[in-house]
């Protein structure tokens, strides 16, 4: 177990992110080869890709794996993708956040959660 976390921590952190992302693997992946993906996001200094697109594919990674094989590692990053979905809609133009092209879903959908699900 990944020092600090506990079962229990584990089973709320699978539970928030499997709440958050709505998405599966592969429309993640599919989604990552658009050219809106490309769009949006943050891209770090010395870095190729945005920070959304890296945690996208790594998301889509995590979602093929078996439970018992996930390590802290990747429990942290869920925890990561719940935290950004839930502050990332609580900042969204509400009153647009429906609208198909809008650059802030294209941000969302990189972390794997479509608004228009919801």
């Amino acid at each position: 177990m990944w020092a600090g976390m506990g079962k229990d921590d584990h089973d709320q952190v699978w539970a928030r992110f499997h709440a958050a992302v709505n998405m599966s693997a592969d429309e993640i992946e599919a989604w990552l080869a658009t050219e809106e993906s490309r769009k949006v996001g943050y891209t770090r200094p010395g870095e190729t890709d945005t920070v959304g697109r890296i945690s996208g594919r790594r998301i889509a990674a995590i979602l093929r794996m078996p439970r018992a094989a996930l390590d802290g590692g990747d429990y942290a990053h869920m925890r990561k993708v719940a935290g950004f979905v839930a502050r990332h809609r609580g900042q969204g133009p509400h009153d647009e956040w429906r609208v198909p092209g809008s650059r802030w879903r294209w941000s969302l959908m990189n972390w794997g959660h479509d608004p228009l699900r919801d």
